[in-house]
Order: structure tokens, then C-alpha cells, then sequence
């Protein structure tokens, strides 16, 4: 007699439906903006979403010169580097590594919050930040993300 009414469902990577989604980051906060991208990343708001498996949709952020830090983060958020010298410590501050690149704000957050394995590296393959709100991403006509949607 069989009493289980459902079964679970595993999904692999030819079962796994992926989409664009664009994400404009003009006044977001960025550990809030950073969090919901990478669980998008993920795959996480799937009904599918198994661990293992690359089944996340391909993310397109915009205009990321218009990311907001609170309180004195911009001079008091150090990002450190190491060059493989002794003594080869490197410090950033979040304003200085904005001035130069203000993307690699992003991408670092988010790739902060996957996996740190090769799972993980191909995911943050699916990632694309841009300056300003003109994108490379046309083509594949993504879908417009209100993030202030999900949970």
C-alpha cells in the first residue's frame, strides 16, 4: 500500500528551467541587495531547488554606481588582499575599491555568500554587473526583479 502523496523531486541540469532576471541596484542597500542575489543565484526561491545542482536563474545588475552603504561603512569597510610576499598585506577601504571599480563591490559581496567550492564558481559565472543602466544582456531579454518582493 503506498501512502506517501508525494515524491521527491531532484532536479539536474537538463530539468532545470533557467531564466534572466534584471536587477536595478539604484538605491539598494548592499548586504540586502547582495543577499537575495546570491539565494537567486541559488535557486533558492525554486520549488525545485536541490543543493547539488546549478539551478538558479542568470542575474543582470544595473547601475551599480548607485549602491548605498549605511553608517561609516564607505571609510571604516576594509577589504583585505594578500600580494604572496611577507609582510604583503593589502588593505582597501569600501571608497577607495568603489572608486576604482564600482562592480567589484558587488561581486565581492555576493561571491562572499555562495559556496565556496566549484559549485559556487560556476554560479557566480551567471552573475553580470554593469555601470550605468545600459547592459550587454539584451539578447536574451531578461525579466525585470523587484527585490523589495521577495523574502
Amino acid at each position: 500500500m503506498n501512502t506517501l502523496s508525494y515524491k521527491t523531486v531532484s532536479a539536474n541540469k537538463n530539468t532545470v528551467n533557467k531564466e534572466w532576471l534584471l536587477v536595478d541596484a539604484d538605491g539598494q542597500k548592499l548586504g540586502r541587495l547582495a543577499s537575495k542575489v546570491a539565494m537567486l543565484l541559488r535557486g533558492k526561491y525554486k520549488p525545485n531547488y536541490t543543493p547539488h545542482v546549478d539551478c538558479g536563474d542568470n542575474i543582470v545588475i544595473i547601475n551599480a554606481e548607485k549602491i548605498v552603504l549605511t553608517g561609516k561603512k564607505w571609510t571604516d569597510k576594509s577589504y583585505v588582499r594578500h600580494t604572496g610576499y611577507p609582510g604583503g598585506q593589502r588593505f582597501l577601504s569600501a571608497r577607495e575599491m568603489f572608486d576604482k571599480d564600482p562592480t567589484r563591490l558587488i561581486e565581492k559581496a555576493v561571491k562572499g555568500m555562495l559556496p565556496k567550492n566549484k559549485l559556487g564558481s560556476a554560479l557566480f559565472r551567471n552573475l553580470y554587473v554593469y555601470v550605468g543602466a545600459e547592459h550587454n544582456q539584451e539578447a536574451q531579454k531578461p525579466k525585470e526583479c523587484n527585490l523589495n518582493d521577495l523574502r
